[in-house]
């Protein structure tokens, strides 16, 4: 049982910075997918930036040149590091996993097994 849990969720001003963890636990395939996704209220999940065990790397568009996913194999922890935040970077962020290697739908969470139970980013103007 895979279980991924979040973390370095917190409140800045905007143009701040936040690095949220996502530690990996029960993990056992070497190929799979992962993500982060992120919700505001009411609005749906959406995919911010999403990392393959075959090494591809994909951004959402409102997020490319700001965020930055990198995996820490050794550790088993996926890394976002979130610069230049703005107010409508607000919400839930939440890492997913999947042993599917997924390249068009990297960033689709229907297509996510896994999921933790987020941490909470708040950014102020």
């Amino acid at each position: 049982q895979v279980e991924l849990v979040e973390s370095g969720g917190g409140s800045v001003q905007a143009g701040g910075s936040l690095r949220l963890s996502c530690a990996a636990s029960g993990v056992t395939r070497r190929k799979f997918s992962m993500g982060w996704f992120r919700q505001a209220p009411g609005k749906e999940r959406e995919g911010v930036a999403g990392i393959n065990s075959d090494g591809l790397i994909k951004y959402a568009d409102s997020v490319k040149g700001r965020f930055t996913i990198s995996p820490d194999n050794n550790k088993n922890t996926l890394v976002l590091q979130m610069n230049s935040l703005t107010p409508e970077d607000t919400g839930m962020y939440y890492c997913a996993r999947d042993t599917a290697i997924l390249n068009d739908s990297l960033l689709r969470p229907a297509r996510y097994a896994d999921w933790g139970q987020g941490t909470e980013v708040t950014v102020s103007s």
